[in-house]
């Protein structure tokens, strides 16, 4: 017995590689291309496009993974039938149920995994890219150089005389009107300075100039700092159990733990749709493999997101329980009544 099952799980594996690598690649492509969207907003580099393909790659395991081992466990079973290897099997009084406690192991290993990676990775991977992305577009305000047009510099107008090429500027003016008063202040000497995600501008031996209806104020420095003008946004917790309980966007939070469970489930409930469509008896049956691969992933995911808005949280035990009803009278009747 043991013999045959390293038989089925070699099949599995090769199987499983082999759909794996393309949807992966695909699911990469496609998500490297939505990244690439950054570079309209923000300057990136080839290791920052590394580090955001990091970030995403939990996400790009999670909706590759349950699919691909649905496939190629079907299309495991569906080898071993057409090669008459199952019928061999059945011949020699293997019941079908050896199959699936078979592929029991690896789909409860592949559910333990998915359910790990979106409860305790994504939440970390999430803010680091959140994170990471905000603290580029912060950058990218500061991305200025002398030219006869100013600059936004928050509640400032910037204007900057010459570039330096250590990385400072030259004759510098900012100029900040409100209500109540007017503000100008002149710098021979500014840089940006980056500290810990908080970017400021120090400006050095100027002049400031306050004007109001009730006075009128001059003060001289030799150094000045304008902080917290842009500051980064970023967002922290200390638990993933933290971030799920938080209200920032709570009902976004709500359906992806709702789909994210059952799509972490779905290696382990489809055990018996597996056998039931991989497992044929090729001289009597015609193989429609494929399309029964579709309908099932269709139906399930489909009745994932469609009964949401309805049951909410009864969504993840109300599809796991039909799910595994429907399927196994399904495997009573094509697999059990007839091996």
């Amino acid at each position: 017995m043991d013999r045959l099952r390293k038989y089925i799980i070699s099949n599995l594996y090769m199987i499983f590689l082999s759909m794996f690598m393309p949807l992966f690649a695909i699911a990469s492509v496609i998500f490297m291309i939505k990244l690439a969207t950054y570079t309209a907003i923000i300057q990136l580099s080839i290791w920052d496009m590394t580090k955001l393909y990091l970030f995403v790659l939990p996400e790009i395991l999670f909706y590759t993974l349950p699919i691909t081992f649905f496939i190629s466990a079907t299309l495991s079973l569906f080898k071993l039938s057409t090669d008459n290897e199952m019928v061999v099997l059945f011949a020699l009084g293997i019941h079908p149920k050896f199959i699936i406690k078979t592929l029991f192991k690896p789909a409860l290993l592949l559910t333990l995994l998915l359910i790990f990676n979106f409860l305790v990775l994504f939440p970390h991977a999430t803010t680091l890219s959140s994170n990471f992305v905000s603290y580029k577009k912060s950058e990218a305000k500061f991305n200025l150089s002398a030219s006869e047009f100013g600059h936004s510099f928050g509640s400032w107008l910037l204007y900057l005389g010459t570039d330096n090429e250590n990385d400072t500027y030259s004759d510098v003016i900012l100029f900040n009107k409100n209500k109540k008063e007017e503000i100008i202040i002149s710098a021979k000497r500014a840089e940006i300075i980056n500290d810990a995600g908080i970017l400021r501008l120090k400006l050095i031996d100027g002049e400031g100039y306050s004007y109001s209806k009730e006075e009128f104020s001059q003060i001289d420095f030799e150094t000045m700092y304008i902080n917290d003008t842009m500051k980064t946004d970023l967002a922290t917790y200390k638990s993933p159990l933290e971030y799920w309980l938080s209200n920032d966007r709570k009902e976004s939070k709500i359906h992806m733990l709702i789909t994210d469970t059952l799509l972490s489930l779905f290696p382990l409930l489809s055990l018996f749709l597996v056998a039931s469509i991989g497992v044929v008896h090729v001289r009597h049956q015609k193989g429609r493999i494929y399309l029964y691969l579709f309908l099932g992933v269709l139906l399930y995911y489909g009745s994932t997101l469609g009964l949401q808005k309805v049951l909410v949280y009864y969504t993840i035990p109300t599809v796991a329980i039909l799910w595994l009803v429907a399927t196994y009278t399904l495997y009573k009747k094509t697999i059990v009544a007839r091996f």
